[in-house]
């Protein structure tokens, strides 16, 4: 019998790296498993089933613009890059096909009142994204005004997603609050990213 906090099997054994704020991994190996907890943030978790090849990534958009048309600011150019740099890596490791890609999303939770709703602009900016690149999620865990821990098998595809308790969800919000008053955003290499 399992215990109530225990993993499924399959994410309770192998090797696990943990994907941090503005990272991207991608991998085939059978043992792997991705780990990441998010707060306001969001991970995507990609991955190429013919080729069982997949990657996970983990990006805040810390802050909006005024403008309608640039709805997001710049921090939104980050959101595309770190969802393209994942995409493009997972088709180049992959079978270069768009059609193979499954694609789960997670995170996006209201955390902390001070963060304004983060979350929900991250959410609204990966929905949108992915609208208009034309892809399905083929699984989401959004919103909620937790933290949750994701694990992320990159051969297979299983996801496993944990909400965590407040304790863990207010030092995730102590975390991303630095970031967002900081205002620190990746900025995309100067390179153009060709998509497949």
């Amino acid at each position: 019998m399992a215990l109530p906090n225990s993993l499924p099997p399959e994410f309770d054994r192998g090797v696990v790296t943990t994907v941090h704020q503005g990272e991207c991994h991608v991998s085939g190996d059978v043992d792997l498993t991705f780990s990441t907890v998010l707060g306001s943030c969001i991970s995507a978790c990609v991955r190429d089933r013919v080729a069982n090849v997949g990657g996970m990534n983990h990006f805040l958009l810390a802050e909006q613009s005024g403008s309608a048309k640039d709805r997001y600011g710049a921090s939104a150019r980050y959101g595309a890059f770190a969802m393209e740099q994942l995409i493009n890596k997972v088709l180049s490791k992959g079978t270069g096909k768009k059609s193979n890609l499954e694609i789960k999303v997670f995170g996006g939770g209201k955390i902390n009142a001070s963060l304004d709703d983060v979350g929900l602009k991250n959410i609204e900016f990966v929905r949108s994204f992915m609208a208009d690149e034309g892809y399905m999620m083929m699984g989401e865990d959004l919103g909620g005004n937790y933290a949750r821990r994701v694990l992320f098998k990159p051969y297979s595809g299983r996801a496993f997603c944990k909400r965590l308790d407040s304790d863990v969800g207010a030092n995730v919000a102590r975390e991303e609050l630095a970031i967002a008053k900081r205002r620190v955003v990746v900025a995309p290499p100067v390179d153009d990213i060709e998509l497949f």
